[in-house]
């Protein structure tokens, strides 16, 4: 039985993804979570998920980060996008943070599940219509290419990443120790592998090479404007 993981803060969404799973997958198992809190403890619970659904500005995402986050905990996970976002630049970089396939909240039924079709079938699947633009996307600025930041970030153990998101929240070592139920040595036994691993010097860089990931919620840029 194929079992899929909808992530996503926003119910009524929720409902119409599951509606398309149903439609495709009549016997799929359909989990949901409404915060990345929620779709790392689905995935603990239930580990031969086949595949998560991933809103990108769901609570505790942080744009890229949450895919990111997810890859390198349960990388034998598939995770599908589902976002706002139709940047082909954005686009592009979620495919080079691991995302088997990346969909628009705009697509319709027909689209939803030619493309839920095409991740279970381990193809990857970009909306047809921007195809085109995310084949052309330019990579960011030298050194900071999106394709190596995942590799290096993949390169991290869970618990390793864990540390990384927290540091990048400005947490001192002391308090991830006490958040990740560890001894400080420890923290700063992770906090040099990171280091090393990440090709970075110092707490700043790797909080920065991480917010590299973050993204703007369209939905809040609307409601600025």
């Amino acid at each position: 039985m194929t079992r899929l993981l909808i992530a996503d803060d926003h119910p009524l969404y929720r409902t119409a993804l599951a509606e398309a799973v149903r439609t495709l997958l009549p016997d799929a198992r359909i989990d949901e979570a409404a915060d990345m809190a929620d779709v790392h403890r689905a995935l603990e619970t239930a580990p031969d998920t086949d595949l998560v659904l991933l809103d990108l500005h769901m609570p505790g995402s942080h744009g890229l980060v949450g895919l990111a986050s997810l890859r390198a905990s349960h990388p034998a996970v598939a995770v599908a996008v589902v976002s706002a976002h139709e940047e082909p630049q954005t686009i592009r970089r979620a495919l080079d943070c691991g995302a088997a396939g990346y969909l628009t909240k705009r697509a319709d039924m027909a689209e939803l599940k030619a493309g839920l079709r095409a991740v279970l079938d381990c193809e990857s699947w970009v909306p047809p219509d921007l195809r085109d633009a995310v084949a052309r996307a330019a990579q960011p600025e030298p050194g900071a290419e999106a394709d190596d930041i995942a590799a290096k970030l993949a390169s991290l153990s869970p618990q390793q990443f864990r540390v990384l998101e927290r540091v990048a929240e400005g947490r001192l070592n002391k308090q991830i120790a006490d958040e990740l139920g560890i001894q400080e040595r420890t923290v700063k036994a992770h906090m040099s592998a990171i280091f090393e691993k990440l090709g970075v010097r110092n707490r700043t860089q790797a909080g920065v090479l991480l917010s590299t990931l973050t993204l703007t919620d369209p939905a809040q840029s609307v409601e600025g404007e």
